[in-house]
């Protein structure tokens, strides 16, 4: 059982759905169900609760929400995300008048929905400029709301989800302040290299070496399709859960996937401990939950391609 974080249209875990769609899994002798959850926090109990084997989520959820003893200290198995694919947008009416990050102070900010992933890498990126997020009005807006405050100039800034970041910024109703979109975008941002969504499994319910190594290779191929497949083709291979209603939204987010992956799947331990920083530094963890090491979530080697 593999539980994978909602929703099904997430870019962010869209190698998983093409895996399974294409047969990819099968193809290294895996008997995979994926399972969706309906958020990050979902899919990380569900590890410690020990009713899936492996599953797709964010560190952060992994950390908050599936730990339950040492025993069960998660193996992080394949890198998805540098950081959530969003971009620190400034909406056209204030483009004028703000220019940097330390320019926030006072300023409205909106986000979608409270408490989402991004929110921490917004806190640590107002960190390194000096900036508290005690002195910025956060505004929660929903998806469409969102959109329209940045046109009406009703938010100075937003924290935008791709693809509408890209399409905002490529129709001139934006101009970019902070990029989280690609590993490298999100690197020049926050100064150091991260992770964010991965597959996870528990130490002490880790499946065969050799199940995890075919888990990986199937989980390359998924992201070397993203590379290259039309948008209509894939399409026609997922799920209308998967793809959503509209056809040029979908073809937006595949354009959108094809920079937004962590080469290969390989995470290092300085990127592991930066984000467990980032994480901290947002909402402190509970004193109950002991973090592992970053080089004891990475025992597992990720193999060599074939």
């Amino acid at each position: 059982m593999l539980a994978l974080s909602g929703p099904p249209t997430s870019t962010e875990y869209l190698p998983i759905r093409v895996a399974e769609a294409e047969g990819y899994f099968t193809e290294e002798g895996l008997a995979v169900t994926v399972k969706t959850t309906r958020a990050e926090s979902g899919a990380a109990e569900a590890l410690a609760q020990g009713q899936a084997d492996i599953v797709a989520t964010t560190l952060e959820a992994v950390l908050r929400f599936g730990l339950r003893a040492s025993s069960q200290a998660p193996r992080l198995v394949f890198g998805l995300t540098a950081a959530p694919p969003v971009a620190l947008l400034v909406g056209a009416p204030h483009a004028g008048t703000v220019r940097s990050i330390e320019d926030l102070s006072a300023l409205r900010v909106g986000v979608t929905t409270p408490g989402a992933p991004e929110h921490a890498w917004f806190g640590w990126l107002l960190a390194r400029a000096g900036v508290s997020v005690a002195q910025v009005r956060v505004t929660s807006l929903g998806g469409r709301g969102l959109i329209a405050a940045i046109d009406s100039g009703e938010v100075h800034v937003a924290l935008v989800q791709e693809p509408m970041a890209t399409q905002l910024l490529g129709q001139g109703r934006a101009k970019l302040l902070a990029d989280f979109r690609t590993p490298r975008a999100a690197a020049a941002t926050l100064g150091a290299a991260t992770v964010n969504a991965a597959v996870f499994a528990r130490a002490d319910r880790r499946p065969p070496d050799r199940a995890l190594s075919a888990l990986v290779r199937a989980l390359r191929k998924a992201e070397q399709r993203i590379q290259t497949a039309e948008a209509k083709e894939l399409a026609g291979r997922l799920p209308t859960r998967v793809v959503g209603g509209d056809s040029e939204e979908f073809e937006a987010r595949l354009a959108a996937s094809r920079t937004l992956y962590l080469p290969d799947g390989v995470v290092s331990a300085d990127q592991v401990q930066q984000t467990i920083a980032i994480i901290r530094a947002h909402t402190p963890l509970p004193q109950s939950v002991r973090i592992p090491r970053p080089e004891e979530m990475l025992q597992i080697k990720p193999p060599t391609a074939r």
